[in-house]
């Protein structure tokens, strides 16, 4: 009897630590920060604009994403994960657990309707859920969505391993148009200024994506394409000007919104994000796990993060 008690105890600790979750350290609602996501060791961790460490939070699970949900919450997916947990930013604590099942590609905030959506490599769905994780709806589109941006109640979803960009309504979840687009497109930049869309991608095969695909959002027409070699795939804009990475060739480019290059410069080793923040642009360095803080074309920062930096979220206070 005493040893069936022994394994009884044992199994239920086991279960209560399997159940739990990490608690980590909070992180002052009012405070500004941009955040490293870091996926070969999982990890987040919090800056300020003098690239000095706010906070660390190390992960127990193989988180691949992750993306703000408001202003005090974020949300952790991973593409081998069932479910996303959503986690408090002021006090460290999970909220919740999201079931999605296994194939979680992104996840996107919008703040204009208050609605989570998810994209699925494994059910080739877009779902919505609201801000606190409660499913709303599903909808299938093409093969392997994955990059999405929302503008003007139309959420743009490119479909990686197709050729087709859905656009789909952020209210009803329907289908509102499809457009052709490259295959292996990726990342993804929305310019009112110019009512413009701008599409970045790896390429193909042996052919490798060198130019940035700009589209009228009206007609879906593409109407130009801006040469930034290899690989553009990540984009951030500020006072008319975009800043775009390319990975395959280390390079950061700044352009006007008309697509005119103002500045280019190698820097990092194997980008894949970049931010403003504050009067900064921030690169993160995939391989080199570093982010450069810079200002006029100048490092004014560079800091050693997590292994893999592949994401940076941005909060201004």
């Amino acid at each position: 009897m005493k040893t069936k008690r022994i394994v009884f105890l044992l199994l239920l600790i086991v279960f209560l630590t399997s159940c739990s979750h990490d608690h980590f350290e909070g992180i002052d609602p009012h405070r500004s920060f941009i955040a490293s996501v870091n996926i070969l060791e999982p990890s987040i961790v919090y800056y300020d604009q003098s690239a000095k460490e706010i906070a660390t939070w190390s992960l127990n699970k193989a988180y691949t994403g992750a993306t703000l949900v408001g202003h005090d919450a974020v949300l952790l997916f991973g593409n081998q994960l069932t479910e996303a947990d959503l986690y408090e930013l002021s006090s460290g604590k999970h909220m919740k657990s999201i079931q999605t099942g296994l194939g979680v590609t992104n996840a996107y905030f919008d703040d204009q309707t208050d609605t989570i959506f998810m994209t699925n490599s494994k059910t080739n769905e877009l779902s919505s859920y609201t801000k606190n994780g409660e499913l709303n709806k599903s909808v299938p589109l093409g093969n392997y969505p994955m990059a999405m941006i929302a503008y003007d109640g139309k959420l743009y979803v490119i479909n990686y391993k197709d050729t087709i960009l859905s656009i789909i309504s952020t209210t009803t979840l329907q289908r509102i148009d499809e457009w052709q687009i490259p295959k292996s497109s990726n990342g993804l930049f929305v310019s009112k200024e110019t009512n413009e869309l701008w599409i970045g991608g790896h390429g193909e095969g042996s052919k490798p994506n060198d130019a940035v695909n700009v589209y009228d959002l009206t007609t879906g027409e593409k109407i130009n394409e801006i040469p930034m070699p290899l690989m553009p795939v990540a984009f951030s804009q500020k006072d008319g000007e975009v800043a775009v990475v390319s990975h395959g060739t280390n390079m950061l480019y700044v352009a006007k919104l008309n697509g005119d290059i103002m500045s280019k410069q190698e820097i990092a080793a194997n980008p894949f994000a970049v931010a403003h923040f504050k009067d900064q642009l921030v690169i993160a360095g995939y391989d080199d796990h570093t982010l450069y803080f810079i200002q006029n074309n100048q490092i004014l920062h560079h800091v050693e993060t997590g292994n893999g930096p592949f994401q940076l979220l941005v909060r201004e206070g």
